[in-house]
């Protein structure tokens, strides 16, 4: 999910564009082999083996717990808390949980039902009565699970910027900034990642029980059950086991990411804590210890749309398999850190990884997961890399539709592979012998390349290691580029400056020779534009178009076109 986050566990749209995605939507092309569950001297070579691949020594890095049966059997630590003071990362560093808060939002809620103060069927305008419809209509079951159809502030323009992100807003000011946004739809109908139900179900608590969400949860959770690091972000972010939050760079060259006064996330992802007391978080919620049996039962049960869909999502919590295991989880990004944690109930294994910087050397999801699948003995198949025979991979380059929509280049370029998504952007692949395909350490995803009865070629794709596979047959050649054009320096100074795009802002620079242009969405890289007409560009290595309106003298908006999407930016700066 994203380079710049935003309370969510979850990436959007707009998070997503023009960044160096990882694959997405397809799953592995074979069954894992499973082998015996590791020793804890095994397991924890392989954790400390994973870390030092993932993580720099001198730069942004991460914090590891694993948990099994109740009892912390690897706890490690890579990577630096503070570069500038030399401070490294251990098992005690305390981090921004980012969207992981919301479980411990969702789990005040549920206990307040087990104990009649309130109902998961209950209206928003009960406990906010001057709310506007259609999102007074909202229930606390559809806040839980995002499907209250309110708008997410996250998602509004110009809301993400510096300015906006270091106010100090008490919980009626934060409420302010989106209850009279339109709904983009109805409660109920439609599942959409909302930031702003879990304010809403912040306001909710501090309705029912008089107190600040944030002194609920100490008081009702983290004293009761010994979670000394787990506290709210303002003022807890003085303790000296800080990690301070970075950006950019994934080495000792990174720099601190924006200010947010966390206040700003509120109950959507304003906690922090240790992943060792996130662990012992995951034993009590999970073992019956912070809500009865029934009312966790509803925090961990998909939800179910009125066309009849369901979405693998409770009350904050997510539902996501591993290596076919059921499992349990959630993870968080806010300025500066990104977090991940999963629960495996068939194995009692509980995982997290923590990470200071909004845009790590490697996904805490990825490290997480890797450690959880040897832990339960299905580790994700290894690979090394073999060289490639380009002249007898010819017959397989070309286009993969994908079910469901989209499709999937794999070619060649100066002695490279290479796969790009609809969409997304252009990553190096390497040989992995019989005929299997992958991208590094950095992602889990993989492919085979086989030929069905008809001799036709085919992909069965791997996202993130999971079975089943998902098999997309070549339909043809890739077709050629449109051919680029040289356009005037008078024309592109017209189409430089900063564009708002959502919560974002895209910054279109010319490049450091001065002869072209970048496009640079917020913490993300600049990537080179190409012209392919007057107005229209293409971004090199990512497959997306931006489309200039200038009618005279500077443009006032662009259209990116990404992913089958349009979404169209207004210009806001110079």
């Amino acid at each position: 999910m994203r380079k710049i986050v935003t309370m969510t566990g979850h990436a959007s749209a707009t998070v997503a564009l023009l960044a160096a995605a990882l694959p997405a939507a397809a799953e592995t092309a074979a069954p894992a082999t499973t082998a015996a569950t590791p020793s804890a001297q095994d397991l924890r070579a392989l954790a400390d083996a994973v870390l030092a691949e993932s993580y720099a020594a001198d730069g942004p890095g991460a914090a590891v717990v694993v948990m099994r049966g109740g009892k912390i059997v690897y706890t490690g630590g890579r990577g630096m808390a503070d570069i500038a003071a030399g401070r490294a990362i251990t098992p005690d560093t305390v981090f921004r949980l980012g969207s992981i808060t919301k479980q411990f939002t969702a789990a005040v809620i549920v206990q307040l039902a087990q104990e009649g103060k309130l109902s998961l069927d209950d209206p928003l305008a009960k406990f906010l009565p001057d709310y506007p419809q259609p999102g007074a209509a909202a229930t606390v079951r559809q806040l839980l699970q995002h499907t209250s159809g309110i708008q997410s502030y996250t998602d509004m323009p110009g809301l993400m910027n510096p300015v906006s992100t270091a106010r100090a807003l008490g919980t009626a000011e934060m409420i302010a900034l989106f209850r009279d946004a339109p709904s983009p739809s109805k409660p109920g109908e439609v599942w959409n990642y909302n930031n702003s139900g879990y304010i809403l179900l912040g306001a909710i608590i501090e309705t029912v029980t008089g107190m600040p969400w944030h002194q609920a949860v100490e008081e009702r959770i983290a004293r009761p059950l010994g979670l000394a690091s787990i506290r709210y972000g303002v003022g807890g972010e003085d303790t000296p086991a800080m990690a301070k939050g970075y950006t950019g760079e994934a080495t000792a060259a990174a720099t601190q990411s924006q200010y947010i006064h966390m206040g700003f996330p509120h109950a959507a992802g304003a906690l922090i804590g240790t992943v060792g007391d996130l662990a012992k978080w995951g034993q009590a919620l999970h073992h019956g210890k912070v809500v009865d049996t029934a009312h966790y039962q509803l925090m961990i049960t998909p939800t179910v749309l009125p066309d009849g869909s369901t979405q693998p999502y409770g009350f904050g919590l997510g539902l996501d398999a591993l290596r076919e295991h059921p499992a349990i989880g959630h993870g968080g990004g806010i300025f500066g850190f990104s977090t991940d944690s999963i629960y495996v109930p068939d194995s009692d294994l509980f995982v997290a990884v923590f990470t200071n910087s909004d845009a790590p050397q490697t996904s805490p999801a990825v490290v997480m997961r890797r450690i959880a699948a040897a832990a339960v003995g299905d580790p994700y198949p290894a690979f090394t890399r073999t060289p490639a025979d380009l002249a007898a991979l010819e017959p397989f380059f070309g286009v993969y539709p994908i079910p469901g929509g989209g499709e999937r280049r794999f070619f060649a370029r100066e002695g490279k592979l290479f796969t790009q998504r609809s969409g997304g952007a252009t990553l190096e692949v390497y040989a992995g012998g019989d005929n299997r395909f992958f991208y590094g350490p950095a992602t889990l995803s993989w492919f085979a390349l086989t030929r069905d009865a008809d001799g036709t070629p085919v992909m069965d794709f791997a996202a993130n290691g999971e079975l089943p596979a998902q098999t997309s047959a070549r339909s043809g050649p890739i077709p050629p580029e449109a051919a680029a054009v040289a356009v005037p320096r008078a024309e592109l100074e017209r189409y430089a400056g900063r564009y708002a795009l959502g919560p974002l802002t895209l910054t279109i620079a010319f490049t450091a020779e001065g002869t072209g242009l970048t496009g640079q969405l917020t913490g993300q890289p600049p990537i080179p534009l190409e012209a392919i007409g007057p107005a229209e560009f293409r971004t090199v290595g990512v497959d997306a178009r931006l489309t200039f309106e200038a009618a005279e003298g500077p443009a006032t908006a662009l259209t990116l076109h990404q992913g089958g999407q349009q979404m169209r930016a207004v210009r806001s700066g110079d």
